[in-house]
């Protein structure tokens, strides 16, 4: 516990692990854990580096979109995400896949002023020089211009309370772009700070996203639907009903998109991109109109369910963390090395599977069922069942009154004694 970390982010590799080991304890399997995934280069990506952290990946099949089959890779620790998504990928299939729309890609960076006294007269002079301080915008990046991409709008906003929002919208091209525009944003600050003798607050991109909006849609005969007992009919309808009490209320809401962002995610972490990012758009356009609702709705005129989910999707195919992560780049070639806009729309029809199948399941045998089966397997697996032992323990979990890591102990304990006796 007298470990120094002064200066830990100077130290090498092993004097960082030497140091952690030491100040936590670790004997020396532990420490070895460490080099399992340690990668050098990943060292020049983020601060004090000590490892990889790995997460499974697997593949959604099923997908048609836009007329087009897709394999799409998802990176997710969470069992059934996978399987619902190709799930609700076959259902959408057998009726023509899904169609997406993209209409623009933009992002957009926010200069922010404060303490004007007269906010309106402010606004006023720097959309009179909206042109001007345009080019200004391109000239800090030259290249994005010549790419056909760059400055392409200003837009300014009175916040109240003396602050002033000056909205830069930016073409970014292939690229997620952040660094691009927050460079930019810095020279159209300077500019504006001369032309009204004041000081910008903050220059930053904003992830609230709604230049870059990503619709897919589905419609499904209702008799694609059917459930066990359940009819097409009135599994469409409880379906609707469902996605009308997630624009109802907020609680339900928060689980409805929490779903949906499974598949989203999960497919842009396999991509490389930023899902964080991705994640704050997503629920700030959940609360545009004041009111945190669902993403996608879902309507019924008793013969067809029709599905929507729209929401901002500024994905990257170029640049960042996808340029030096193999593995990112292999999914782009598994995607068949999509476009920006076609990724977006990849993604959009991935969450959209991801909320059918788990609407589906939820208004007919419940969500559990099928969830419970692979959490029952993940228990398993850390309990320390091999792969020849999972089926009987699997078995035996499903049929017992209590399902924990002790239950599971004994039940491989007494598997494998049986197994000596015979």
């Amino acid at each position: 516990m007298t470990a120094d970390f002064r200066h830990f982010y100077q130290k090498s590799w092993a004097e960082r692990t030497a140091i952690v080991a030491d100040y936590s304890a670790l004997t020396p399997a532990e420490t070895a854990r460490f080099k399992t995934y340690y990668l050098p280069q990943h060292s020049e990506i983020i601060e004090n580096y000590l490892t990889d952290y790995p997460l499974p990946m697997g593949l959604a099949v099923n997908f048609v979109i836009d007329d087009q089959p897709r394999i799409i890779p998802m990176v997710t620790e969470e069992p059934s995400v996978i399987a619902a998504a190709s799930n609700g990928a076959k259902i959408v299939k057998r009726a023509g896949g899904f169609h997406t729309t993209v209409t623009r890609r933009e992002m957009i960076g926010q200069i922010v002023l404060e303490q004007l006294t007269e906010p309106a007269k402010t606004a006023a002079l720097i959309e009179q020089h909206a042109a001007d301080l345009l080019v200004v915008a391109d000239d800090a990046h030259p290249s994005l211009k010549r790419r056909g991409g760059g400055a392409k709008q200003l837009r300014v906003r009175q916040l109240g309370q003396g602050y002033l929002s000056v909205d830069l919208f930016v073409d970014v091209q292939a690229a997620m772009g952040a660094n691009m525009l927050n460079t930019m944003l810095e020279a159209v600050a300077k500019s504006i700070g001369v032309l009204t003798k004041t000081n910008a607050l903050m220059s930053i991109l904003s992830n609230y996203a709604t230049a870059s909006l990503a619709t897919a849609t589905c419609e499904l005969p209702v008799a694609l639907l059917q459930a066990g007992r359940y009819s097409g009919a009135l599994v469409a309808q409880k379906m609707a009903a469902a996605s009308t009490v997630a624009q109802l209320d907020p609680y339900r809401a928060a689980t409805h998109n929490k779903g949906i962002m499974n598949g989203i995610d999960a497919v842009a972490i396999a991509t490389g991109n930023d899902w964080r990012a991705l994640e704050s758009g997503a629920h700030a356009y959940a609360a545009r109109d004041g009111q945190y609702r669902g993403l996608s709705t879902w309507t019924t005129d008793g013969k067809t369910l029709t599905g929507q989910l729209t929401l901002p999707l500024p994905v990257g195919v170029v640049g960042g963390s996808i340029k030096i992560n193999d593995v990112a780049q292999l999914n782009h070639k598994l995607l068949g090395q999509p476009t920006a806009p076609t990724l977006a729309r990849i993604i959009a029809a991935t969450g959209l599977a991801q909320n059918l199948a788990a609407l589906r399941a939820l208004v007919t045998t419940g969500i559990q069922q099928g969830h419970m089966h692979l959490q029952l397997k993940s228990l398993a697996m850390a309990a320390g069942a091999t792969p020849a032992e999972l089926p009987t323990i699997l078995q035996q979990l499903e049929q017992a009154p209590h399902q924990d890591l002790t239950t599971t102990q004994q039940l491989i304990a007494a598997l494998r004694q049986t197994k000596d006796e015979n």
